[in-house]
């Protein structure tokens, strides 16, 4: 069975070798995921050069997304490295204080305008919500807070407001420089950490077009006041190409006991807002140490393929993880198990809504076609800048869509799509009245479809005219096919 969910894999020292690297491809990985809050743009261009040169040798399209770091809000350092904070207790954080001072008492901070974003009762979280701050007063420049959940605390640990309200910019000065190192190596898709506005995206991509990049954007949705505020979350999935359901620090400002409701909300939003969604963060978190992921595990990457998301993500599994090829081969048989499931195979998307574009009717009218005629076996889609595609694989169904371009550009963007895999193409190269009959035969010689099987076929009047896909045929196999 084809697996449609995609696959997403962090690359860090687990993954730096050609071998290991190789290994992952191997295993299914779609899409590589470059983290630039560690590592030199030097290595990330190497490393995405390395990617291509292992795909091209294993015949797949892995597509790169370049994820920028965003205004991470951290503390800055203790004089020995660590301290441990004591329930009750009374701990400083303090905006004037040298970077390198902290001690038991008190420790610096890296964003100064917190002072402004906090009052009396707010509560701060450390470390990945591991230690809990209660603000009891800002006198100037110092946060002074009780400790309500103490333990040990480390130099640079993150630092979120529970319930959100953080008033910092997505894009810092780091990301600005950042993004023209994800334009220098050719990255399919940038991701915007903290985005709180569309025009947090807006600015990415302008940014990104100075620098002559077409990448998709990606919104990571991680903060509580974006997902508590619906008409906000909707424009800036709108504003994007794609979303990740960045569970992490969402997790802690919203939040643990929300948080399978939100990402729920999320994921059906991008969909039917026509937008690709990413599940991440922890999916796989005991195969970092482990061969075997746990029950719980299985049953979180399940969850997310019946409610339909485009692809599930690795992060320190991959990163720094001891088994990232068997974790990506554990991901990939959860997802073609879950994708088993009839629900998935079940589209009631938007039937009863109109619709204001020909290319958009024409691919959802395939896809329901598809879904309830029997002897198809799959979808062809002929497409200069994948937009019919990521229409297509915005229905449920159990059919593969294949996606045949000319544009290298777009061969690895809708690798991420659920659904959809991509055959390079190129119909200039061909009179209009044989492209039907020769991209069927591909189908045939890749052992897709065999003589008597039906196939439905879209593309435009004009071939290679984008935004021209008016045509939807369905054709039988083995006869002459115009």
């Amino acid at each position: 069975m084809l697996r449609r969910t995609k696959i997403i894999a962090t690359l860090g020292p687990a993954t730096s070798s050609p071998e290991a690297l190789e290994s992952i491809i191997k295993a299914g990985v779609d899409v590589v995921r470059l983290n630039f809050s560690h590592g030199e743009a030097a290595e990330h261009i190497a490393r995405a050069e390395l990617v291509r040169e292992l795909a091209r040798k294993q015949n797949r399209f892995v597509a790169i997304l370049a994820d920028l770091q965003g205004p991470k809000l951290r503390i800055a350092r203790f004089v020995d490295g660590k301290v441990t904070l004591t329930p009750g207790q009374r701990f400083v954080l303090d905006a004037r204080l040298d970077k390198e001072a902290g001690d038991i008492d008190r420790v610096g901070i890296d964003y100064e305008q917190l002072v402004n974003d906090v009052a009396a009762g707010d509560t701060l979280l450390l470390d990945d919500g591991r230690l809990e701050l209660e603000v009891e007063q800002v006198v100037g420049l110092e946060i002074i807070c009780r400790v309500i959940i103490g333990g040990k605390l480390s130099n640079n640990k993150g630092l979120n407001k529970k319930g959100g309200g953080l008033s910092a910019n997505a894009l810092t000065d780091k990301d600005k420089a950042d993004i023209k190192t994800a334009a220098k190596l050719g990255a399919d898709y940038v991701a915007v950490s903290f985005a709180r506005t569309p025009e947090d995206m807006h600015e990415a991509r302008a940014l990104l077009k100075a620098e002559g990049s077409n990448a998709s954007l990606m919104a990571k949705i991680e903060r509580a006041d974006l997902v508590h505020n619906p008409e906000q979350l909707d424009a800036v999935i709108l504003a994007s190409d794609a979303v990740m359901v960045a569970r992490g620090d969402l997790a802690v400002e919203i939040g643990d006991a929300e948080l399978v409701g939100v990402q729920k909300h999320i994921i059906a939003r991008a969909r039917t807002l026509n937008r690709v969604v990413i599940t991440a963060t922890q999916m796989m978190e005991s195969m970092i140490s482990s061969p075997m992921p746990t029950r719980a595990e299985v049953s979180d990457i399940a969850n997310a393929v019946l409610d339909y998301t485009d692809a599930v993500m690795l992060s320190a599994e991959s990163a720094v993880g001891q088994y990232p090829a068997q974790a990506v081969e554990a991901m990939a048989r959860i997802c073609v198990g879950a994708e088993k499931h009839p629900s998935t195979h079940q589209s009631k998307h938007r039937i009863h809504e109109g619709m204001a574009r020909i290319d958009e009717s024409i691919a959802l009218s395939a896809m329901y076609a598809a879904n309830h005629l029997k002897g198809v076996k799959a979808i062809i889609c002929m497409t200069e800048t994948g937009a019919t595609p990521l229409l297509m694989s915005r229905i449920k169904s159990p059919l593969p869509i294949y996606a045949f371009s000319r544009h290298h550009e777009t061969q690895h963007k809708v690798v991420l799509y659920r659904g959809v895999q991509t055959i390079p193409f190129d119909s200039d190269q061909h009179p209009n009245e044989e492209i039907n009959q020769l991209v069927v035969n591909e189908l045939v010689k890749r052992n897709v479809v065999t003589d008597g099987d039906l196939v439905i076929l879209t593309k435009g009047d004009y071939v290679n005219a984008q935004g021209g896909t008016n045509t939807m045929k369905i054709v039988r196999v083995g006869g002459s096919i115009q």
